[in-house]
């Protein structure tokens, strides 16, 4: 995790492991804000409403500012907490994790239950696998119809990530390039279209690589 870059799930999906007769179901989701990741466990505990626990975990932001737990009725640690720190180990954010316990019938104690519920989310991770987030610079370059197509492909051969497409009387491409990559975007523009455009700076967003 850089100031440009983190990782977070590649999809979401879910993976379920059975310990003495007590099935752990991890769903992974992709999320952004806290409150979506509130949503998908209520949603859950609705779906899944004959389990006797749905506990969670996430992580939000770049920078991983804000993770939060619970243990849903567990004893206190024992669910939430290594739940939390498989999403850490893993160095992943914007995912939320709930495990689902359906119980078995027999007492699996405090370190089985640690084991468990983080064996779980393990599960869930290696199912759905995991991606990097770039952050890039966005620009606009305005182009006329008979040459976007051939100015689009040499952008894309060149490494610039075409982010959208837009068609009026002109063609607009939204590009996205590294952060130190706007001079080199520049002249390569310069280059493709003799000089008649220039990409202009619209602002940043993050995108999966």
């Amino acid at each position: 995790m850089t100031d440009a870059s983190y990782r977070t799930i590649a999809r979401d999906g879910e993976a379920e492991i059975e310990v003495r007769r007590s099935r752990f179901r991890c769903t992974l989701e992709r999320v952004e804000t806290e409150e979506d990741a509130r949503a998908v466990v209520e949603r859950l505990r609705k779906e899944h409403w004959d389990a006797r626990h749905h506990c969670s975990a996430f992580v939000l932001g770049p920078d991983a500012s804000v993770q939060r737990s619970s243990d849903d009725g567990e004893p206190s640690g024992t669910a939430g907490a290594p739940m939390l720190e498989v999403l850490r180990g893993h160095e992943l954010s914007d995912v939320v994790a709930v495990v689902t316990r359906w119980f078995g019938g027999v007492l699996l104690g405090t370190g089985g239950l640690v084991r468990a519920y983080g064996d779980a989310v393990r599960a869930g991770v290696e199912s759905v696998g995991t991606l990097e987030r770039s952050l890039l610079t966005e620009h606009e370059l305005v182009v006329p119809h008979a040459e976007a197509g051939r100015v689009e492909n040499e952008l894309r051969s060149r490494g610039v990530r075409i982010l959208d497409t837009g068609f009026a009387t002109q063609v607009t491409l939204r590009l996205g390039v590294a952060a130190g990559e706007e001079s080199a975007l520049a002249a390569a523009v310069a280059e493709l279209t003799g000089g008649a455009a220039t990409p202009l700076e619209v602002g940043s967003r993050w995108v999966d690589s």
